[in-house]
């Protein structure tokens, strides 16, 4: 059997978000999310790190907002990675979380605003890629 044909059933690859150490150093070190976000607009961490903050506080269309930020900026780093749509997004990978907390954010507010189909969407994305994330994040 050739590696090629054992890869194709064993699906893809997981993907692996490379680490974000400024960012991660800056939060540790007590930045804001919100004044983060003008600097790291790229990372998913900071905007469902927003997105929490404004759910927390009934701010549910901001969140939604954040949450949708995060979601499209995740997309984007996972493609520049490698995936192509499907497979594994291992919640076990730190560099990781920001993506899928902003998935899980973005299903919570569209839930909340009565967009059903799209949290049950979101839902589904989630469990496919770490059902881990799914137990870990609450959904």
């Amino acid at each position: 059997m050739s590696d090629e044909f054992r890869r194709n059933l064993l699906g893809p690859e997981p993907t692996l978000l490379p680490e974000e150490t400024d960012l991660g150093a800056r939060l540790d070190a007590g930045d804001e999310a919100v004044d983060l976000a003008a600097k790291y607009p790229t990372s998913s961490l900071v905007w469902a790190i927003l997105a929490d903050e404004a759910y927390a506080e009934g701010r549910t269309i901001e969140s939604y907002a954040y949450a949708r930020t995060g979601y499209h900026r995740g997309l984007d780093a996972l493609r520049r990675n490698g995936w192509r749509g499907t497979g594994p997004v291992p919640y076990s990978h730190e560099p990781n979380r920001g993506f899928l907390r902003s998935l899980y954010a973005l299903g919570r507010a569209a839930a909340s605003i009565g967009e059903m189909d799209e949290a049950e969407r979101i839902a589904k994305f989630l469990g496919e890629s770490d059902p881990e994330a799914s137990r870990q994040l609450g959904n």
